[in-house]
């Protein structure tokens, strides 16, 4: 009978794409193929996978349904460990041979006949023998992940932007743009916008997506933090590319769900600021039946449905009102205010600080060492992260002066110069809500008798 065999392939990592272990692993098999007189019919090549890991192997699957529809009847793989690392999955092999009445398998390494009891059980053996060298292995990989985590030191791996392979040294030109991809966040400007503009501008060669920008700029390594399992553990041994305060800052606005609820109505400039007169609740942006924006108290937000609002001159009305407000001498003094020291967001960030010292002194000097049980130590945990919480929130809340820092010209100027989402932060900053009141009986226009505009302090 004509042995039509099936190569299989595979290397755990190999992080350069090259596939030099694959090939070479394929010359082999094709060499031992041809000195026993198979054909051989496909090769399934893992490149970059572990077996031991339990995530997919799509060649291997593929291998398998050939084996069960008769496509191929033997099978030549360099070693045993090529094909499994787990006792369980060898098991699993042997039960779809044996349905399919494939008998012939070789190594490179040694031959094994799945035909005898012999040569399963030492296939099994290897099988365990694999497992417990996947097992040390990975043991010794995570001990030193947490000893290069404990120390702040880069574990290796794919080249964080911003940085140099080295995974320390900054690359300037990275750094610069992150530094002011955060400004511009703290400024109101939108992650959308500036992946636009790194897009236009074919930032190292790839398509820039807001959740991607927000990874990079969210992560404490931007913030020279080391993290390890998702936690910041202490300092790392690189330089920071954006300011402590700043990251805090940024983080809290980039992680505020409210923000992508108010991004989805793009073309709502007041949506999360206009209240309803009548029953205080949130208005919403709703167009009527021709088409015609409006602000709705609606049923669905809770509202009473007795209080809406055309969206255009309302905005209009709006605008007009902070840019006069904001006049030359009113925002010279918002901004000597805004460049000098914020002493209540510096008292904000110094607490936010000692409380992540104080859960990691938690998990170290007390869980770690028994002194306090699990239920304990949670409850002091959720209290500790909960002030967090607090505390972020009011970091937010102090991101006005940014937005109004960052107006190098007149206010005329910036209003029209600047995109959607710095004038909805603009608004944020100067007025804590627009309160639209109802509508006077037989007065179909436009009323500004109706807003109520509430200055922040």
């Amino acid at each position: 009978m004509d042995k039509r065999a099936g190569i299989y392939v595979r290397i755990s990592s190999d992080p350069q794409g090259l596939r030099a272990g694959v090939e070479r692993q394929e010359a082999d098999c094709r060499a031992l193929a041809e000195s026993r007189g198979w054909t051989v019919a496909e090769v399934f090549a893992d490149n970059d996978i572990s077996a031991y890991s339990g995530k997919p192997r799509p060649e291997y699957k593929r291998m398998l349904a050939d084996i069960e529809s008769g496509e191929i009847n033997a099978v030549i793989t360099w070693h045993l460990d090529r094909l499994h690392r787990s006792p369980k999955e060898l098991e699993s092999f042997f039960e779809v041979c044996d349905t399919a009445r494939l008998k012939d398998m070789a190594t490179v390494t040694g031959s094994i006949d799945l035909s005898t009891d012999d040569g399963r059980f030492h296939a099994r053996i290897m099988g365990a023998v694999a497992r417990k060298s996947s097992d040390d292995s990975s043991r010794r990989l995570k001990r030193k992940f947490e000893s290069l985590a404990q120390n702040g030191q880069y574990k290796g791996g794919k080249r964080p932007f911003g940085f140099e392979r080295d995974g320390t040294t900054l690359r300037t030109e990275e750094a610069a743009l992150v530094r002011e991809a955060a400004r511009r966040i703290l400024a109101g400007d939108s992650l959308r916008g500036i992946c636009a503009d790194w897009n236009q501008s074919q930032v190292a060669d790839r398509t820039w997506v807001p959740q991607a920008l927000k990874r990079i700029l969210i992560s404490p390594r931007m913030a020279g933090l080391r993290e390890h399992k998702g936690v910041v553990i202490g300092e790392a041994q690189w330089e920071a590319i954006i300011d402590r305060g700043a990251w805090e800052r940024m983080g809290g606005l980039l992680t505020d769900h409210s923000r992508s609820r108010q991004q989805r109505a793009r073309s709502y400039l007041l949506t999360g600021h206009s209240y309803c007169g009548f029953c205080d609740s949130r208005m919403g942006a709703r167009p009527r039946t021709n088409g015609t924006r409006a602000y709705v108290c609606h049923p669905d937000t809770g509202g009473c449905n007795k209080v809406s609002i055309k969206a255009e001159p309302l905005e209009e009305l709006v605008r007009d009102e902070i840019l006069a407000a904001l006049d030359s001498q009113a925002l010279a003094e918002v901004l000597r205010a805004a460049s000098g020291e914020d002493e209540a967001q510096k008292e904000l960030l110094e607490s936010l600080q000692a409380d992540q010292t104080a859960i990691d002194q938690l998990a170290k000097d007390h869980y770690a060492d028994r002194l306090i049980g699990r239920s304990e130590y949670l409850a002091a945990r959720g209290a500790l992260e909960g002030r967090m919480g607090a505390t972020r929130k009011a970091l937010e809340r102090n991101t006005g002066a940014g937005v109004l820092a960052s107006i190098s010209t007149g206010i005329q100027d910036a209003w029209e110069s600047r995109g959607f989402d710095w004038r909805r932060a603009l608004i944020g900053a100067v007025l804590e809500r627009v309160v639209i009141h109802p509508a006077k009986r037989g007065y179909p226009k436009f009323d500004p008798d109706r807003v109520q505009l509430v200055w922040r302090a």
